[in-house]
């Protein structure tokens, strides 16, 4: 993929165990991004919200680091400052944590969150800071938005809170975004609102998405690609309009444990670790 956006080759993450030496969680991970929808899928504890943490180097000791090449638009981040580590998140990628009740912080108003998302990055009047904030809460689709600034985080409902949190990440207007399982901490109705807010604006901006889940069903449904992770590694790579003809045993097995509503099975299958070489 020449245009692509993020490269990445060889990633692996370690962390040491009890007994001294070190356990790697995730194991030679490779793939490009462009300006795609592309989505990663397993298990949990499959690596996959490492990987994406790993990217943005947000992985802190005595957590563990490599690669031959983590490279976004042709620089390699693993090289870069802190400084210059800094101005690349939220400004060149941003990541759409799971809840958040756990990322926005309480003691400071939704609006003013929002905003030192772009100062951060740019230097603007506050006027124009200000306008920038109401347009995007209601790019995500907030009613009455110039109340909702004026908010603290506790006062808004679980999708009112995602749909701030992707303002926030999406206000510096990044290059690429990683959103990681944005939608588990929510009711099924508000699901499909906030992933439908997500794909337009990813389109509207023309954007990359890295889009990580444990429901084979969205990622099919919102992404052009997927990868398949399974204990730390990429076990299959396919077109997202392909997933049902996926042929390792494990994606095989992923997709027959999703239960259906005209399911007439009396139990769900498990997944069969011996065929895939698992404990």
């Amino acid at each position: 993929m020449s245009d692509a956006l993020l490269e990445v080759e060889n990633l692996r993450v370690s962390f040491p165990s009890p007994r001294g030496e070190r356990v790697e969680v995730v194991r030679g991970v490779s793939f490009r991004v462009g300006r795609e929808r592309l989505g990663i899928v397993g298990e949990s504890g499959s690596g996959k919200s490492i990987t994406g943490r790993a990217i943005l180097r947000l992985i802190r000791p005595p957590g563990r680091v490599t690669a031959d090449r983590l490279a976004f638009r042709g620089r390699n981040l693993l090289d870069l400052s802190d400084t210059a580590m800094r101005e690349v998140r939220g400004a060149g990628i941003s990541m759409v944590m799971q809840d958040p009740k756990f990322s926005l912080n309480p003691v400071i108003r939704v609006g003013d969150q929002i905003a030192e998302a772009l100062v951060t990055h740019e230097r603007r009047p506050s006027r124009e800071v200000r306008r920038r904030v109401i347009e995007m809460l209601q790019a995500v689709r907030i009613d009455d938005p110039e109340r909702v600034a004026r908010l603290y985080p506790h006062q808004l409902s679980g999708g009112m809170g995602q749909r701030v949190m992707i303002a926030m990440m999406l206000i510096a207007r990044p290059d690429l975004l990683i959103a990681d399982e944005p939608t588990s901490a929510l009711d099924v109705s508000v699901q499909a609102q906030v992933l439908d807010i997500v794909d337009a604006l990813v389109r509207d901006e023309g954007m990359g998405l890295i889009f990580i889940s444990h429901d084979l069903d969205l990622v099919s449904s919102y992404c052009d690609r997927i990868l398949v992770m399974h204990r730390g590694e990429i076990v299959e790579e396919c077109a997202a309009g392909r997933l049902r003809e996926a042929r390792h045993p494990y994606t095989r097995g992923l997709l027959a444990a999703v239960p259906r509503l005209d399911d007439t099975r009396e139990e769900l299958p498990v997944l069969d670790r011996r065929a895939m070489g698992g404990t």
